[in-house]
């Protein structure tokens, strides 16, 4: 298929706000693919990536680096691009109009993937000259459409409004005509977390080959989720007797790969958005070298503690090991101990269908016990089914300076990539009515008055996810909760990526429009006394036009762990609000 064809398929997509148009056109577009290589491209480009991002696969072109490509590849002056940008408020139509006058070549989605993918190869002295005259000369080759969406894919403003849950959708519709395949076709994409593979196995073997995916070790599996409830009793009610409960900790959630590739060990760490994050932790991989004669794939919670004295660090100190350099040093100044709470493979063996009882008894089999003075334990776990007990030992954990407890169906499989019952959570409630805090997305601030005008910031406005239409939708505006450290630091970060113009992601009534609009970038952590009905806000918005907003919210912390997409979403808000109110 022509890239000329894909991108009319882009537009069609840009223009509908439907959930269900969208898949009906995706699913259209699987038919019409007939190369399962091509197939797999165009669910990258659609997304634009160009790879799972544990592959680690990135145009890394900012704006300023389009601004020159465009005035090279158009032979105009990047004033003029520039000024065009601002007209547009867009930079791929702003592209768009450059090119009005191309007829452009019949290039495949091949090529042009296969093009985009050599730019993003380019690494070290002179690297960035060679991605603007490569990308610049690609341009050339392009008409007009196909320039709009080829200038977003490396600025992230692509998103045409749907997800990779979308595309399993339109698989089952474009097999079935129905989405009643979405299941087993979830199931095949929480194995490997690549889209793009989901979709060229659909199309060489069909629904078939998808069943026959399994776990690979090196390929991450998407990690499973708890949900909230706010007392001891409900943990009881809804596991329905004894439970088993561990500590809840405040530190990198890690999935851990340990393999052998030929000869080579090789041993992975994934983040909970499954990022390959294995350059930070040099010294837990020292520490894992011992269980070489195993394949293993586990999950923990890294948490950063004094060796001194043992107590764990809050986690704005542990995330300090997040970093790129300076790495052996960070590692002696916050050693971390990993706590391994759930085993998925070991030595060719899938564990997700093992009950959790049986999973847990191969973790004290493998790692030493909790109270061991090793960096790499098992976690402490206690069953019961006593609602005191459990009320212990959360408050203990509190104590200790932990998030909570965490409580586990003993005879629960593991369940990828989903949220459930399975696994639930009792944070501590920082003296609020809510279940939990809540991750939110910073959407832009307000100017600061009298002793916050020195910061240049008083307020900020935070949204939550609206998984359907991919959008954010505002929740509360919060001025408090920062140190006078933590307003500048928020400051510094949201001048980082503010815009001109409100991202077309944002639902913002006008009203409460920020004196400087925030791309998508910055996740933040808040806490609030309580959700309400507000007249303000978009999130969860009736017909009557009220939404839901948070009562006296407070920030407590960035949230560099998670990504935009990885905020709290509508739907938990609403079963926040419901708890609340029960």
């Amino acid at each position: 298929m022509l890239f000329k064809e894909l991108a009319n398929y882009f537009e069609k997509l840009e223009k509908t706000t439907s959930r269900n148009e969208m898949t009906e056109i995706l699913a259209q577009l699987l038919k019409e693919i007939k190369d399962p290589k091509e197939a797999k491209y165009s669910a990258y480009l659609s997304l634009g990536i160009l790879a799972p991002s544990y592959e680690q696969v990135e145009l890394n072109i900012a704006e300023k680096t389009m601004l020159k490509i465009l005035a090279l590849s158009f032979g105009v002056f990047e004033n003029k691009v520039l000024a065009l940008f601002k007209q547009k408020g867009d930079l791929g139509i702003a592209a768009q109009e450059l090119a009005k006058n191309q007829k452009g070549e019949d290039l495949s989605i091949a090529q042009i993937y296969q093009e985009l993918y050599q730019i993003s190869q380019y690494q070290g002295t002179g690297s960035l000259e060679l991605k603007i005259n490569h990308f610049a000369k690609l341009l050339k080759k392009l008409s007009p459409l196909e320039v709009r969406y080829i200038v977003r894919i490396p600025l992230g403003k692509l998103r045409l409004g749907f997800s990779d849950l979308t595309i399993l959708d339109a698989i089952s519709l474009a097999e079935k005509g129905d989405k009643s395949l979405r299941p087993l076709i979830e199931r095949a994409y929480n194995l490997v977390a690549d889209i793009g593979k989901i979709v060229e196995i659909f199309k060489k073997e069909g629904i078939k080959g998808l069943e026959k995916i399994k776990v690979v070790p090196g390929v991450p599996i998407r990690m499973s989720a708890a949900e909230r409830v706010t007392t001891p009793q409900e943990i009881i009610e809804k596991m329905e007797g004894e439970s088993a409960i561990e500590p809840k900790y405040d530190g990198f959630r890690l999935q851990v790969h340990l393999f052998k590739e030929g000869k080579d060990l090789k041993i992975k760490f994934f983040s909970r958005n499954l990022e390959d994050v294995s350059y930070m932790f040099p010294d837990l991989k020292e520490k894992l070298l011992k269980y070489k004669d195993h394949t293993l794939i586990f999950e923990g919670e890294a948490i950063g503690y004094n060796p001194n004295t043992g107590e764990f660090l809050p986690f704005q100190e542990t995330i300090q090991r997040k970093r790129k350099y300076d790495i052996e040093e960070m590692a002696k100044d916050i050693p971390l101990k990993l706590f391994v709470f759930d085993i998925l493979y070991l030595d060719g063996k899938e564990l997700l269908n093992l009950p959790f009882i049986e999973r847990r008894k191969l973790i004290e089999k493998i790692f030493p016990p909790p109270e061991s003075e090793e960096d790499i334990v098992a976690t402490n776990l206690i069953f019961t089914k006593d609602p005191k007990v459990i009320q212990e030992l959360f408050e203990q954990y509190v104590s200790e300076g932990l998030e909570g407890i965490l409580a586990k169906k003993p005879s629960a499989l593991y369940e990828a990539g989903s949220r459930g019952f399975h696994w639930i959570k009792l944070k501590r409630s920082y003296h609020s009515k809510l279940a939990d805090t809540i991750d939110a997305l910073i959407m832009g601030y307000y100017k600061g008055k009298g002793k916050r005008a020195e910061f240049g910031i008083g307020a900020f406005l935070i949204g939550v996810l609206d998984e359907k239409s991919q959008t954010f939708k505002t929740i509360a505006k919060v001025g408090t909760g920062p140190t006078d450290e933590e307003w500048r630091e928020i400051r510094k970060r949201c001048d980082q990526f503010k815009v001109k113009e409100k991202p077309k992601e944002y639902q913002v009534i006008k009203d409460l429009n920020p004196d400087v609009w925030v791309k998508p970038k910055i996740v933040v952590e808040i806490t609030a006394d309580e959700i309400t009905k507000s007249p303000v806000h978009t999130a969860f918005q009736d017909k009557e036009g009220k939404g839901l907003g948070l009562r006296f919210p407070r920030f407590l912390r960035f949230r560099e762990d998670k990504d935009p997409y990885q905020v709290t979403t509508e739907e938990e808000i609403l079963k926040l609000y419901q708890l609340q109110r029960k």
